[in-house]
């Protein structure tokens, strides 16, 4: 115990003293960040996107597991990797054309090169050539359009970070 630390009637002190604030989060779910977003270690694959959509809270989570599905229906080859908390998706060689992360009305889906796409997702962005779309609860998600945004997203050059 840190000699140094202000003592307290807290019955957890101790221990909380005693351990890193990141010891908690290998034992468990994953912390939810602001907007219940899942904090998920960055990693390359499917399994860390797996972990990042069964971390979802709500509805949110049968979304991701959507989103997930069909991007992997429309490109069977797609790369996946966590980056940022956030789920990428891209083309091994060409960088990422799509993401998706949590907030707390929505998950909002990016397309990097959002405005090369017809029809243009609604959703604009200050940053050039990205465009958003809103995934809200209650709301059903047109899956033609998104799997039409995704073939056509996977064929453009993608974004390298």
């Amino acid at each position: 115990m840190n000699p140094r630390a202000k003592p307290s009637n807290d019955k957890n002190s101790k221990r909380n003293l005693d351990k890193s604030p990141s010891e908690d989060n290998l034992k468990g779910s994953p912390r939810l960040l602001s907007g219940g977003n899942p904090q998920i270690a960055k990693g390359t694959g499917d399994a860390p996107v797996q972990a990042y959509i069964a971390a979802m809270p709500g509805w949110k989570h049968d979304v991701g597991r959507q989103l997930d599905a069909l991007i992997v229906k429309a490109v069977p080859h797609v790369h996946k990797a966590v980056k940022w908390n956030t789920p990428f998706y891209g083309m091994e060689g060409q960088g990422w054309f799509a993401s998706f992360h949590c907030f707390e009305k929505y998950v909002k889906v990016t397309f990097f090169r959002g405005t090369s796409l017809q029809p243009v997702p609604p959703g604009e962005s200050k940053v050039k050539d990205v465009r958003y779309l809103d995934v809200r609860e209650n709301i059903p998600l047109d899956e033609k359009l998104f799997v039409n945004w995704i073939h056509q997203a996977s064929k453009l050059p993608g974004e390298v970070l």
